[in-house]
């Protein structure tokens, strides 16, 4: 009679446990080619792949590896792949400025290299190449593992990270 007992109590917890699980897992896209963003508060929202341009993470400054040694930290004079230089700064908070072109961006350490994404569309790549430093642009809608539109000399102008 126990064991009957017990078993019905069992069977009742799981029959009221089921809509629990089954409320939490969200609802496939009527779309195969979407993808569904669930928010921490629950809240849901399906985006068509075909209207996604490309997806960006950004992360916290904290945790962007922008510290105050980065080697990145300073003034870049770069080549523009035309034969021509301009001038990108990178500072601590994670801010770049360039002197040529959309004048903001941000800007953080991925891989070995200073990824910076500017306000226009263009990023730029900063990485030690041997025993220098080159800049790799990438045009709008190219992603940092796409061919670069043009690779050129990068040289830090400034002896110490600012």
């Amino acid at each position: 009679m126990h064991n009957r007992k017990d078993m019905v109590a069992l069977l009742g917890i799981l029959v009221l446990a089921i809509p629990t699980a089954l409320a939490a897992a969200p609802a496939p896209p009527a779309d195969k080619n979407a993808i569904v963003i669930v928010f921490k508060d629950g809240r849901q929202q399906t985006f068509s792949m075909a209207d996604i341009e490309r997806i960006e993470f950004k992360t916290p400054a904290s945790n962007s590896g922008v510290s105050r040694g980065n080697t990145f930290l300073g003034k870049w004079k770069v080549g523009d792949g035309n034969f021509g230089t301009f001038f990108i700064t990178l500072d601590r908070e994670g801010v770049a400025s360039k002197s040529l072109g959309a004048s903001h961006g941000t800007w953080t350490v991925v891989d070995n290299e200073a990824r910076i994404s500017w306000d226009d569309g263009w990023h730029d790549a900063i990485r030690k190449t041997g025993t220098k430093y080159e800049k790799r642009a990438f045009e709008p809608n190219k992603s940092f593992t796409d061919p670069p539109s043009n690779v050129t000399d990068a040289k830090k102008t400034d002896a110490q990270p600012i």
